[in-house]
């Protein structure tokens, strides 16, 4: 039972070999100790307060790159409008183009055929007379193919030359 309950001489010499340690814990380490303990205590409040800083620029970088992202669609809208109303308006004014060069084309080959017309018909009358001389001259010269016929055609024109 010694082992259990110890002596009182035994328990004087702990209580007086405690004392001296606290005596010198107390006189040497126990102020650096609390000294460390308050620098460890005011580092982690210091990077507390540094995490807490860095989070809400963090938050306002978030912020104001959702606000530059957001302008940048904007714009983005913006010159995608744009450039579908100026090729609207390219296209238009290609139509506008298309068709009036179609309508001067339709007018020069009307202007072409109504040239091509009148020349074919100037030739058709060429031809005509052409033919009608042809066909004159050789009705002529079988008519007047008999001497006394001839000067019949003669005196006749002569007589119409006198009178007038």
């Amino acid at each position: 039972m010694d082992l259990i309950i110890p002596g009182s001489g035994l328990i004087i010499w702990q209580i007086i070999g405690f004392s001296i340690l606290l005596y010198i814990l107390a006189k040497f380490a126990w102020k650096p100790i609390l000294s460390a303990l308050e620098e460890r205590e005011k580092s982690i409040e210091d990077a507390l307060k540094s995490a807490e800083i860095a989070r809400n620029e963090m938050a306002n970088l978030k912020a104001e790159n959702e606000k530059i992202l957001q302008e940048a669609k904007i714009e983005r809208d913006q010159m995608l409008l744009k450039a579908t109303d100026t090729a609207k308006q390219i296209i238009e004014e290609a139509k506008e183009k298309a068709q009036q060069e179609g309508a001067k084309m339709i007018e020069n080959a009307k202007a072409a055929i109504e040239t091509e017309k009148l020349a074919a018909l100037e030739e058709v009358k060429v031809q005509v007379g052409v033919l009608s001389l042809n066909i004159a001259e050789k009705l002529l010269k079988k008519n007047f193919a008999e001497d006394a016929a001839q000067k019949a055609l003669v005196e006749e024109l002569v007589k119409d030359l006198k009178l007038n």
